[in-house]
C-alpha cells in the first residue's frame, strides 16, 4: 500500500518537475542570448557578462533574468526626480542608463537596458581581463568580489556553460567513511572556538574529491587545518578541505577543479607547525562558507553532504 501511494505521488509530481526543467532551460537560453548579443556589440567575451550577473544573483534576492541593479539616482541622474527614462534626458541629468533594445527608453528593470549600461561602463576601461578587473574594482571596491567574478568567468569559459553544475560527495564510493553532524561542537586547540564544518572519518590515503566545480583559491598549511585547500564555486561558496595527508600532484591556486575531481587524500595533519600529524584520527574536515558581497560566514554542510552522498552515482 505504501509503495502504491509513493508511486502515485511521484506520478503526480512528474509533470511539475518536467515543466520546471523546461522553464530553467528557457531562462538559461534567454540569458545566453543576452550575453552573446552584448559580446557581438562590444567584443567583450560573453562569460564576463555571465559572471557578473551570476555574482549579482548570488548576493541579491530577486527573480530577474538579469540580477544586476543600479541605484535609481545613478541610473536616471541625481536631479531627474520624475525618473524620465528617455536616454537624452538621463544623459542631461548625469545618469548612466542606456537604451539596449532600441525602444528609445532606458529602464532600470529592462534586461537589455541593464546590460547595455553595464557594457557602456566596462568599455570605458577596455576589453582585456586586466581592464575588466580595474572596472570591477572601481565599481565594487572589494578585492574578493573582483576575484570571485573573474574566477566565475574562468569556469564559464572553460566549461562553456552557465548551469547544470554537478555536485559530488567528497569520498568516492567503495571507501569506508563515517560522519555525524558535528557543526558547532567545541574545539580546544588554539583557544575556545566552535567547529565550523563536518568531520568525515576515513582511512589514511582515502581520496578526497571536490564537491563542487570551482577555482582553487587557497592551498597550503594552517596550524589548525594542517594541509588544506580552499575552492570557491560559481555560487559564492568557499569549500574548505582540511587535515589532508597530501595534495593531488599538479593542483595549484588558480586552477579550475571539477566536481568529483580528486584534490588530495585523507590525513591527520594540523594542530602545530608545518608537518605536524597524528594528533587525532585521520579524517577530512569539510566546511562551506558563503559570501554575500559584504561578509563571509560558515554554515552547516551536513545536510548538503547527506544529499550528495544519497545522489552519488560513482
Amino acid at each position: 500500500m505504501r509503495k502504491t501511494i509513493l508511486f502515485f505521488i511521484c506520478f503526480l509530481l512528474l509533470p511539475s518537475i518536467h515543466v520546471q526543467a523546461e522553464d530553467e532551460m528557457e531562462e538559461t537560453t534567454k540569458k545566453m542570448n543576452l550575453y552573446l548579443k552584448q559580446q557581438a556589440l562590444t567584443q567583450i567575451p560573453w562569460y564576463y557578462y555571465a559572471a557578473i550577473n551570476q555574482y549579482e544573483n548570488n548576493i541579491r534576492d530577486n527573480d530577474n533574468i538579469i540580477a544586476m541593479e543600479f541605484e535609481e539616482m545613478t541610473w536616471y541622474g541625481p536631479l531627474n526626480n520624475d525618473k524620465i527614462p528617455h536616454p537624452s534626458v538621463i544623459e542631461m541629468f548625469g545618469g548612466i542608463g542606456k537604451d539596449g533594445n532600441g525602444d528609445e527608453m532606458a529602464k532600470d528593470q529592462n534586461p537589455e537596458d541593464i546590460l547595455a549600461t553595464l557594457s557602456d561602463y566596462l568599455l570605458k576601461y577596455g576589453k582585456t581581463e586586466q581592464d575588466i578587473k580595474i572596472a570591477l574594482w572601481n565599481y565594487y571596491q572589494r578585492e574578493l568580489t573582483v576575484q570571485t567574478i573573474i574566477n566565475i568567468a574562468k569556469v564559464y569559459k572553460e566549461m562553456n556553460q552557465i548551469d547544470n553544475f554537478k555536485q559530488a560527495f567528497p569520498v568516492p564510493k567503495g571507501y569506508n567513511n563515517s560522519y555525524n553532524n558535528t557543526w558547532g561542537d567545541k574545539r580546544g586547540f588554539g583557544g575556545r572556538r566552535i567547529h565550523e564544518g563536518t568531520d568525515i572519518f576515513a582511512n589514511y590515503g582515502t581520496p578526497v574529491r571536490a564537491t563542487n566545480t570551482g577555482v582553487v583559491e587557497l592551498k597550503g598549511w594552517n596550524k589548525f587545518g594542517g594541509w588544506r585547500i580552499g575552492i570557491r564555486d560559481v555560487f559564492n561558496r568557499y569549500h574548505y578541505y582540511a587535515h589532508l595527508n597530501q595534495f593531488t600532484e599538479g593542483i595549484n591556486v588558480g586552477d579550475i577543479v571539477k566536481a568529483g575531481e580528486v584534490i588530495g587524500t585523507v590525513g591527520s595533519t594540523g594542530y602545530g607547525p608545518p608537518g605536524t600529524s597524528g594528533k587525532f584520527p585521520p579524517h577530512l574536515h569539510y566546511g562551506i562558507y558563503k559570501d554575500d558581497g559584504k561578509n563571509e560566514w560558515a554554515f552547516d554542510p551536513y545536510p548538503y553532504l547527506k544529499i550528495w552522498q544519497r545522489n552519488a552515482v560513482d
